[in-house]
This record gives C-alpha cells, sequence and structure tokens, in this order.
C-alpha cells in the first residue's frame, strides 16, 4: 500500500465516528414548571414552532423531550434529575 492510499484509508476512518454521530439527532430536555394542560401544550407547541423556523426539525434533527413539573417542588427535582440522567446534548 502506497503512502498516499494509507493517508486516505486513515483519513476516513478518523471521519467516519464524527459523521456517525452528525446523524444522530440532537436531545433537548425541557422542563416546565407548568401543569400538562392547554397553555403548557401551547407554550411547547410554540418552543418547537420556532425551533422549525430556525430550521431545525423535531424528530429529524432532534428530540424534545419534555417534563412537565406542576406545582409539586419534589416532582419538579424528581423531572429534573430524570432530564439531567438522560443526558440531552
Amino acid at each position: 500500500m502506497r503512502r498516499r492510499e494509507f493517508l486516505g484509508v486513515l483519513g476516513g476512518a478518523a471521519a467516519w465516528p464524527l459523521a456517525a454521530r452528525a446523524q444522530q439527532p440532537r436531545r433537548i430536555g425541557v422542563l416546565l414548571g407548568a401543569a400538562d394542560d392547554p397553555q403548557g401544550r401551547s407554550w411547547i407547541a410554540g418552543f418547537r414552532r420556532k425551533l422549525q423556523e430556525s430550521g431545525w426539525m423535531d424528530g429529524r434533527d432532534l428530540h424534545v423531550d419534555v417534563r412537565w413539573g406542576g406545582a409539586d417542588i419534589e416532582h419538579i427535582r424528581a423531572s429534573a434529575a430524570d432530564l439531567v440522567s438522560s443526558r440531552p446534548v
């Protein structure tokens, strides 16, 4: 194998993990201190709409993971810990 061929194979092997990672959708964690009610759902719909206007499509480029907190502080804390453990990027 010549040097140029070797460098081409080596460069392709190094770039492969980057290309594979680029195809994975990003994850966005959203924790709302609101209940899963019409008002809260309209806020999330507006957030997704603005993302789409910016060129990001939920389900294609990213995944929006929503947690509803409501008025229960312990539930909000548990939801926050759950979002952190899901490792949004």
